[in-house]
């Protein structure tokens, strides 16, 4: 039985303990977060010890591993006392937002002997699954091109995350299609030609940007057109809006992940729920679920979890280096082999 804390209790926190509730070889004991009304709000929906201070909740309960749901920008101290305390991680997309922070993650993880799981849910979709097995079986040939767009609504900057302003479309969603891309395709990214616009949410005082293209060039030559915008309108039938071509020399393959076959008509507007969501007989299904399962799974089992350090860091590389060409405009190279 695995013994696991919970660091951060928002959306995703209370996502993952929902999502381990009753589930075989799982046994949540405690959640953290800095504010109290929400650590304490999981504590009594999922029968959890609360703490505001994850120090002390690694020092008083006994735990075999930690799920880092904290934002973006605030994996790193989660992650290091973590993993310094002896405890396997999952760390939430993308493992870090600056190389440092990566790189002080992946030392400490390395030095405790633990595993350490990177959050790129992806990979437990079954569409985006379905791309990586018929690229790796050959169906495609040689992949030449992927085009990714996804997207959010105004709502999901302004409303559903309290710090935007400290994020971006590009460490929010194209985390997501860094990874993917790679996976897919089988190929490391080696250079970044990025451009976008901001603005329009700075009017709304949350100073990011609206709008990020990344056109990632591989080891191969091959190329992926990544596009993430925070400035859907609300009125879109769904709040996410994620689009993926693959381009093989055999065979192309298309992927509509907004309208997953399931449309409503109301007096509230048109709605596409979707499929990848949602309970069935009271547990959690979806992406996200399923890897939080398959990470205890595979720790019950003593097997390797993942992906891992390597993907993690590799995606944060690929990452800053996107924001390093929106801000300089010119092609930025990208050097994951020179990590220690």
């Amino acid at each position: 039985m695995q013994r696991i804390g919970i660091i951060g209790g928002g959306i995703r926190g209370s996502m993952y303990a929902h999502s381990l509730r009753g589930f075989p070889g799982a046994d949540v004991r405690a959640v953290c977060d800095l504010a109290e009304p929400v650590a304490l709000k999981v504590a009594d929906d999922f029968g959890l010890s609360a703490y505001t201070d994850h120090r002390r909740m690694l020092a008083e309960q006994e735990l075999d591993a930690v799920i880092v749901a904290t934002p973006d920008f605030a994996h790193r101290q989660a992650a290091v006392d973590a993993a310094s305390a002896g405890c396997h991680l999952l760390v939430e997309k993308p493992l870090a937002t600056t190389r440092e922070d990566a790189e002080a993650i992946a030392a400490a993880v390395r030095a405790a002997g633990v595993q350490c799981m990177v959050g790129f849910e992806n990979r437990w979709n079954p569409a985006v699954r379905q791309l990586r097995e018929r690229s790796a079986g050959g169906a495609l040939g040689r992949v030449l091109t992927q085009n990714i767009l996804l997207s959010n609504t105004y709502f999901v900057p302004t409303t559903m995350i309290g710090w935007a302003a400290k994020s971006s479309p590009a460490w929010f969603l194209m985390s997501h299609t860094v990874d993917a891309a790679a996976w897919v395709s089988g190929r490391t990214v080696t250079a970044v030609d990025a451009r976008g616009s901001r603005g329009v949410l700075a009017a709304r005082s949350i100073d990011t940007w609206d709008v990020v293209h990344a056109l990632l060039t591989f080891d191969d030559g091959t190329t992926a057109n990544l596009t993430s915008t925070w400035v859907l309108p609300d009125s879109m039938p769904s709040v996410v809006d994620f689009q993926y071509q693959v381009i093989g020399e055999d065979s192309a393959m298309y992927v509509d992940l907004q309208d997953q076959s399931v449309r409503q008509a109301g007096p509230d507007g048109f709605r596409w729920p979707g499929l990848l969501g949602g309970e069935i007989d009271g547990r959690l299904q979806g992406p996200p679920t399923w890897m939080v399962q398959d990470f205890v799974t595979r720790l019950e089992r003593g097997e390797q979890v993942g992906p891992g350090l390597d993907e993690g860091a590799a995606v944060t590389d690929v990452v800053v280096a996107i924001h390093e060409s929106l801000e300089s405009g010119n092609t930025v190279p990208v050097d994951s082999g020179s990590r220690g």
